[in-house]
């Protein structure tokens, strides 16, 4: 299993994705409301809006620590023949954003690309986004499994997680990351009742006046929509 695919498998579990999809889509002839390409209008109080707003119009991160945040978040979620990559739905946008919402994370997230950093001029004399790709990808695999990092790279270990679950947050609510996991959204179908191998198993069978009642020949097999 790819890195994509793991962390499509830890997502599907826990997203209300029906909701989300809704959030995610621009309908027809609709502009995209606050914060275009990180967050639009999905249900948000008056009071929720201006505090979107006033986030969105903030600064946390610098140039250079955006710069390391994109490199990893594609690290973490590369480009392939499915979809773009992280970056390419906005996910450091997205951090940024959470990061401001949910303060928490300011320290967490501000001393681990330092540590980052610091390590990396450790080990190349060179901070992170001047190393080569394959530098990068070995400094990653240092603390990308924590049952097998050293103890001294706990920092590091804590760090990367965090931007991890970040990184495949932001992916996987977006438009492309729906589009990813494949969802479908609810769609309307047909249910012609038990199939009849299994109510001969169980010695059953619909009555013959409420079919009658209940189902019209012409009905069999069309598709309801909510319009019927």
């Amino acid at each position: 299993m790819d890195r994509r695919e793991s962390l499509k498998a830890l997502v599907i579990g826990s997203l209300s994705t029906g909701v989300i999809l809704s959030a995610c889509e621009t309908k027809p002839g609709e502009k995209a409301k606050v914060g275009a390409g990180v967050l639009k209008e999905y249900g948000r109080t008056p009071d929720e809006v201006l505090r979107d707003e006033s986030l969105l119009k903030e600064t946390f991160f610098t140039a250079a620590e955006m710069k390391t945040i994109t490199v990893l978040a594609d690290i973490i979620i590369p480009k392939d023949e499915t979809s773009g990559s992280a970056s390419d739905a906005k996910v450091p946008e997205f951090i940024e954003f959470i990061v401001k919402d949910q303060e928490r994370n300011k320290l967490p997230m501000r001393g681990g690309l330092r540590w980052l950093d610091m390590h990396s001029l450790k080990l190349h004399n060179k901070i992170f986004t001047d190393l080569s790709k394959e530098q990068q990808l070995a400094i990653v695999d240092q603390i990308a499994y924590p049952g097998k990092a050293a103890p001294e790279l706990s920092h590091g270990v804590n760090f990367f997680s965090l931007m991890r679950n970040l990184t495949a947050t932001g992916f996987f609510t977006s438009e492309m990351g729906l589009k990813d996991l494949g969802y479908q959204g609810n769609k309307p179908n047909v249910w012609d009742g038990v199939p009849e191998d299994v109510l001969k198993q169980y010695n059953l069978a619909y009555d013959e006046k409420m079919l009658a009642i209940a189902i019209k020949p012409d009905d069999r097999g069309k598709v309801m929509t909510w319009e019927d």
